[in-house]
């Protein structure tokens, strides 16, 4: 059994990416799996001051939803984002909160697979690109971390459009498979 962390960053409420990341969820409770859902919507995050007291003290001076995620994030073994694209990027919520996220470098962290979901209303292959390389980067700062697994949900714009959309099978099954 596998302690498996899926952090949805949509400030909608039954927004794509978070269906998508509800599908991982219930995929990865099925196999048995003990899973933390967490979400950005309404909590308050602030933006990294740059003044590196976390790589000292493995703690942020800023105290918010942050906290709580790193705690989650330092003993999971499995972490999922799940993001929309915004102009063929990552949300700027999710870039924020790997950037809060830097007192996990010097820190005994256990995950080793991060999965990345997204999704945007261009349906494009290419639409996920930019955003999966910045996820590529903050775990490439990891060395026991790898990416295991992308999911992307094109050509959807309002919340729950597409309940039928072939990413959810996609992404429960990859949940299955963490």
């Amino acid at each position: 059994m596998k302690k498996v962390l899926v952090i949805s960053t949509s400030p909608r409420k039954n927004s794509n990416s978070e269906s998508l990341a509800t599908a991982f969820a219930e995929g990865a409770r099925e196999a048995g799996h003990d899973v933390e859902f967490f979400s950005l919507r309404g909590k308050e995050l602030q933006f990294c001051r740059g003044c590196f007291a976390c790589q000292k003290t493995q703690r942020c001076v800023i105290h918010d939803a942050a906290d709580e995620i790193r705690e989650m994030a330092l003993h999971a073994d499995v972490l999922v984002f799940a993001t929309p694209i915004y102009y063929y990027e990552m949300s700027g919520q999710l870039k924020t909160l790997l950037d809060r996220l830097n007192p996990l470098f010097p820190s005994d962290y256990a995950f080793t697979d991060v999965y990345f979901l997204s999704s945007a209303a261009e349906d494009e292959e290419y639409v996920p690109e930019r955003a999966v390389s910045g996820m590529e980067g903050w775990i490439d700062c990891f060395e026991r971390a790898h990416l295991a697994g992308t999911v992307f949900m094109g050509g959807v714009t309002s919340a729950g459009e597409n309940p039928e959309h072939p990413a959810l099978a996609e992404a429960r099954m990859m949940g299955k498979n963490c």
